[in-house]
């Protein structure tokens, strides 16, 4: 069974800086495609960006294009989200997931594993 820990959340100002980590057990991580969306309160999960089991290839939503960088360390099985010029907007639970078809995707349906979620809260 495949387990996913996220860690690296927080409160933070608004423009500042965070690094989300999500790391991978119990399954070939080498393999999977692995995403991040975030969820607030009231509303469905959302896509925010995914990466293919090569890394070679990298989908942002476009909410978050050019702030945020999805990567993966094959031999720490993690993957990062790192995330600059924080706004409030961008508070949620954040969230990691993994396909383990390898298919790099942008809908919750399409991933088979997800962790337990990180709080991001970025203040005024």
């Amino acid at each position: 069974q495949v387990q996913l820990v996220e860690s690296g959340g927080g409160l933070v100002q608004t423009g500042a800086r965070l690094r989300l980590s999500c790391t991978a057990s119990g399954g070939t991580f080498s393999r999977y495609a692995m995403g991040w969306f975030r969820q607030t309160a009231g509303k469905e999960r959302e896509f925010v960006a995914s990466i293919s089991w090569s890394g070679g290839t990298t989908y942002y939503a476009d909410s978050v294009k050019g702030r945020f960088t999805i990567s993966r360390d094959t031999a720490e099985n993690t993957v990062h989200l790192q995330m600059n010029s924080l706004n409030p907007e961008d508070t949620a639970v954040y969230y990691c997931a993994a396909d383990p078809w390898g298919r790099v995707r942008h809908g919750t349906a399409d991933y088979d594993y997800w962790g337990q979620g990180t709080q991001v809260t970025v203040s005024s």
